[in-house]
Formats: C-alpha cells, sequence, structure tokens
C-alpha cells in the first residue's frame, strides 16, 4: 500500500476531465460496446485516433492521468473500499449531500460560473424533460454527489476519471496506457492476464474497478434504486467497457443489458451542461419529493 501518495492538484478544475472525455468521445459518436468484437481495421483507426486526443490533452490532463494510473492499484481500491466503505463520515439527507458538495467552489473553471448543485439540476431536467422514469430523474439529479470525497480530502485522480477493472491486465484502450508501467500492478503476474484473479462471465459485481467518486456513491444508495438507476451511477465513468468495448469477456449477459442503460445516460452526464442557471428554489420542491421517494431520510456518508 502507499503511503505517501502525492496530494497535487493536476487539473485546473474538475470538469476539465469531462471536457478531455467530450473531445475523445464527441456527441453522437457510436459507442463500441453495442458491438464488442472488433475487427483488425476498426481496432487499428481506434487507436490512431486515441493516439491523437493524447497529443492534444492539455498537460494537467496528462498529468492528472499519470498519477491516476500510477496509483490506481488493486491494493489502493481495496484500502479505500475499506477506509470509505464504512460509511461514517457524515449522516446527510440527499439534499444536504448536495449543498455539502456545493462547498466545493471551483473559481478556476473559465467556462462556467454555474455551482455543483446548479450542475446537478441541469443534468437531471434535462432527463425531466425527456419524459424519462423518476428513477432515471433522480440518478441524474445524484449521480456526480460521490465528488464529496473531494471535500474529505481525497486527491483528484482517487475521484474523478476514466474507471477501469484492477486485479486483471490493464486495457491498451484505456487513455494514456503507457502509464500503467509505473504502476505496481503492471509487476504482479496474477495480475497480467485478461482475466487476472477473476473468471470469465463472472460479472461485473466480482469484478474490482479503480476506486473514485462512482463506486463510493454507488455504496451509498445501493438497494434503494433500481438496478438500471444503480448501474449508471456505479459505471458511468467506466469508458474502457461502455464506450470502448473492452473487458466484454467478464461481463455476463445482465451487465450487457445494464450497459445500454449507462449508454442512455451518458449524453446526459457530458453533453446538458450551460450557462443557463437553474432556478433551484423553484425546482427544490419537486426535487426532495422525488429524493423522499426514493431516498429518504438521511443516508450515511
Amino acid at each position: 500500500m502507499h503511503n505517501n501518495t502525492p496530494n497535487p492538484k493536476p487539473l485546473e478544475h474538475l470538469e476539465e476531465w469531462e471536457d478531455f472525455l467530450k473531445e475523445r468521445y464527441p456527441e453522437g459518436s457510436t459507442p463500441a460496446v453495442a458491438t464488442p468484437v472488433f475487427r483488425a481495421t476498426d481496432t487499428d483507426k481506434k487507436e490512431v485516433e486515441f493516439r491523437n486526443y493524447e497529443a492534444d490533452a492539455r498537460p494537467t490532463v496528462r498529468e492528472f492521468y499519470r498519477l491516476n494510473h500510477q496509483f490506481q492499484s488493486y491494493e489502493f481500491g481495496q484500502a479505500k473500499r475499506a477506509d470509505f466503505l464504512k460509511l461514517e463520515r457524515k449522516a446527510m439527507t440527499v439534499w444536504q449531500a448536495m449543498e455539502f458538495l456545493n462547498t466545493l467552489i471551483d473559481d478556476s473553471d473559465p467556462d462556467t460560473d454555474l455551482s455543483q448543485l446548479q450542475h446537478l439540476l441541469q443534468t437531471a431536467e434535462h432527463i425531466r424533460r425527456d419524459g424519462h422514469p423518476r428513477w432515471f430523474i433522480l440518478t441524474g439529479l445524484i449521480h456526480d454527489l460521490g465528488k464529496i470525497l473531494c471535500l474529505f480530502g481525497e486527491p483528484q485522480w482517487a475521484v474523478v476519471g476514466d474507471t477501469f477493472p484492477v486485479g486483471c491486465a490493464f486495457s491498451p484502450k484505456i487513455v494514456f496506457p503507457k502509464f500503467f508501467e509505473a504502476n505496481p500492478d503492471s509487476q504482479n503476474p496474477r495480475f497480467q492476464t485478461p482475466a487476472g484473479i477473476y473468471k470469465e462471465g463472472c460479472g461485473l459485481d466480482k469484478v474490482n474497478l479503480s476506486w473514485g467518486h462512482d463506486e463510493y456513491l454507488y455504496h451509498v444508495v445501493k438497494g434503494k434504486l433500481p438496478a438500471e438507476g444503480l448501474a449508471m451511477i456505479r459505471y458511468h465513468s467506466c469508458y474502457p467497457i461502455h464506450r470502448e468495448g473492452e473487458y466484454d469477456f467478464l461481463l455476463n449477459d445482465e451487465d450487457r443489458r445494464l450497459m445500454e442503460w449507462v449508454l442512455k445516460f451518458n449524453p446526459y452526464d457530458l453533453y446538458t451542461k450551460s450557462h443557463e442557471k437553474p432556478d433551484v428554489e423553484k425546482l427544490r420542491p419537486f426535487y426532495e419529493d422525488l429524493i423522499n421517494e426514493f431516498l429518504p431520510g438521511e443516508l450515511r456518508w
């Protein structure tokens, strides 16, 4: 376990990672998960495109991924689960958690003057306007609440970023794959076969993903939302699986069904932010009623 990991802020603002994702996966691009069996020519083309994204990335994004890939090991994730999934740090309602996240003020973001709470409401309101079920709207509202890990002192690279399986070989389609050379798991033979410590077809419930806000929030609300909503929360940052079509051999049929819902959610996650400010007080009664339907009272965080 690494006890002396650095705690810099490589990103200029947390949303800089999402800006990078929008460059990698432009709106309307076809996800590879829909066709997980690739032709060699398709794979070659994607790798070329991927290298272009890497070359154009800002230095702050490169540094973010360097730290993420170096320290997001199997052992690191296990230690974070043992620590944070005790859920002993705070007791808060969902709305209180939103207000708590709102204290994560980011004055350095030049692209928006919206608060974290307004970002959450923007996502939920777009889902609501498209007529999706109430649980889907709520999922949009809360999906990023796990970012309160930053307020518990966690560095950016342990909160946001693409998530990926650990305990098996790192896919070359994860962005900046060369940075995994510094990860201790790259030197562990147990973790360097395609399936690693897992069995093919075992299902993602049996697979450990790199640690971050997705996994944390999933455990906070586990058992309180439909499986589709929980999958959106847990896997929305797992771009190697739901966008690149990697690790398909670990998935079972239920995972593949749920990934279709993750893909339905993805456009709302990345492409709904604008400068139009939601009216928080006007919207609050609707969303507090929605919260009370599925996640009443205080939750453990």
